[in-house]
């Protein structure tokens, strides 16, 4: 297959070899041909997991998105949420009818994605997906290096325009056989973990991540506490699916501490071992911070205030951060007060959800 890889991060790298390596042609873009040199100078990228490293080859890797868009059916987009608008206004002119995006994981930018390409004049009927998480824990370890630590054995995932997710799946799962259907997009939304596992973990570490110049809190940062903190959001995340009528499985992220069941299997033990998760990390400029809590979280918080459902957790935590930050994080851009949804019924939702906008 044909597959379209967009963005430089660690996500992007993971994809682009282990997809080449399953056999699929592979195009990476990034934006920056400066920072993509180097893969674009070796032709390809070195793979390195538990099978030892290797040299993996990309059929191309280029700044110019025209080309990495061409002919793919399948377009996956593993860069941070807040990196989507910029990525959106790039493909517009490029997509067409019965092309796949792929987003893992979303943070309900599935809509917020098409309604730009939308707004660019492009009307091609284009099919979004996005799921609960990367499909991979991986870390770069250089400029064309890429650690994998462990995949994803579960990707539940929805699809936008809803009546378009038998044949995005099937395309979706020729790349990534542990995508299977949660419902629309806005489930997908709601499998999102990084603004369950990392708001709480940012909030609780805060002192030691400011005054530490790098801190692991996969190790010293999950402790009991942290822990209890962390599955009472979870639960509220639940709480939220279930009074919307999605249905089992929710990916607990208990799960991912406590067994083989979560989106990675047992992979916590794997994620500490390897070391690569001890980092600097800035309170004010992560990711986890920008979209796991100005985005994932805030819009987490509005979806609980809409379907009328108790999240003293979420509203709390989202209400430190901005704190810290100097803001009110309840009026951010992914909340459906700013995409224009808060005053939907369930059932104008629903419909928009299914047939697109």
């Amino acid at each position: 297959m044909k597959i379209a890889i967009l963005g430089g991060g660690h996500g992007c790298h993971a994809a682009a070899a282990d997809l080449s390596e399953a056999g699929h042609e592979v195009r990476l873009w990034r934006r920056d041909a400066a920072a993509l040199q180097a893969v674009i100078e070796a032709g390809g990228i070195v793979l390195k997991d538990a099978q030892g490293a290797r040299e993996v080859p990309v059929a191309l890797a280029t700044a110019d998105i025209g080309a990495a868009l061409r002919g793919a059916e399948l377009i996956v987009v593993p860069s941070p949420a807040t990196a989507q608008a910029d990525i959106a206004r790039a493909m517009a002119p490029h997509l067409v009818d019965g092309q796949v995006v792929f987003l893992p994981p979303g943070s309900f930018g599935s809509l917020v994605m098409s309604r730009l390409v939308r707004a660019a004049g492009n009307p091609a009927d284009v099919a979004w997906a996005e799921t609960g998480t990367l499909p991979y824990l991986a870390r770069k370890h250089g400029p064309r290096e890429i650690n994998i630590t462990v995949r994803a054995i579960h990707l539940p995932t929805g699809v936008y325009p809803a009546r378009h997710a038998e044949r995005a799946l099937a395309v979706i799962r020729g790349a990534y056989p542990a995508v299977h259907g949660c419902g629309d997009a806005l489930s997908g939304a709601l499998m999102n973990a990084g603004p369950i596992i990392h708001p709480p973990l940012m909030v609780m570490n805060a002192a030691p991540l400011q005054h530490f110049p790098s801190w692991d809190i996969h190790t010293e940062g999950t402790q009991p506490a942290v822990r209890a903190v962390t599955d009472a959001l979870d639960l509220e995340r639940i709480a939220v699916r279930q009074a919307l009528g999605f249905g089992a499985p929710h990916y607990p992220l208990a799960d991912h501490y406590a067994n083989d069941r979560w989106m990675y299997g047992d992979a916590h033990k794997k994620l500490q071992k390897s070391g690569d998760w001890r980092e600097h990390i800035d309170l004010h400029t992560h990711r986890y911070i920008t979209e796991d809590t100005e985005l994932g979280l805030a819009f987490l918080a509005s979806v609980a205030r809409w379907a009328r459902v108790d999240a003293p957790i979420t509203q709390g935590l989202l209400a430190i951060v901005g704190g810290f930050l100097g803001r009110d994080l309840r009026r951010g851009e992914r909340t459906l007060d700013a995409l224009d949804l808060a005053d939907f019924s369930r059932a104008q939702l629903q419909q928009v959800l299914h047939d697109g906008e």
